[in-house]
């Protein structure tokens, strides 16, 4: 079993980390590459959105496709966003596959960015605007 999430890199213990839920359980999630973490599932999103619920992070979800090229473009920003924001967290979403969660956040342009906070949305971006999205981060990012 292999904890290797940013968060416990930057020496946190599970019970301490933004996640209150084990590791462990079996969700499809892909090993984060920067801090982004790519989501497969209902299932994972669900606990994403339900952790954040209970704490004051912000949550930024990247919806994007594998197919779309400013999607691609925006990739390397997310990283660098992630390494920079350590205490917010980045998930991203592929709307082929969690075609129900997109729904739910009305996305109809790529790539979108819904920002959350106890589980609510604070703010949204749509489209390759790095330092419109940079700065509504840092804004809410502030705990």
């Amino acid at each position: 079993m292999e904890f290797g999430w940013p968060v416990l890199q930057r020496g946190r213990t599970v019970q301490t980390s933004f996640f209150h839920f084990d590791h462990s359980n079996g969700f499809p999630c892909k090993k984060p590459s920067a801090g982004v973490v790519d989501v497969h599932s209902v299932d994972a999103w669900r606990s994403f959105f339900e952790a954040n619920k209970q704490n004051n992070k912000l949550l930024v979800v990247e919806f994007t496709a594998t197919w779309c090229g400013p999607c691609r473009y925006m990739e390397q920003t997310m990283k660098d966003f992630a390494a920079k924001y350590t205490d917010v967290v980045f998930i991203r979403i592929d709307v082929d596959e969690l075609q129900h969660v997109a729904q739910q956040f009305n996305v109809t342009t790529m790539p979108a960015f819904s920002l959350l906070k106890k589980g609510k949305i604070v703010d949204e971006v749509a489209g390759v605007k790095k330092s419109e999205l940079e700065n509504k981060i840092a804004k809410h990012g502030m705990i």
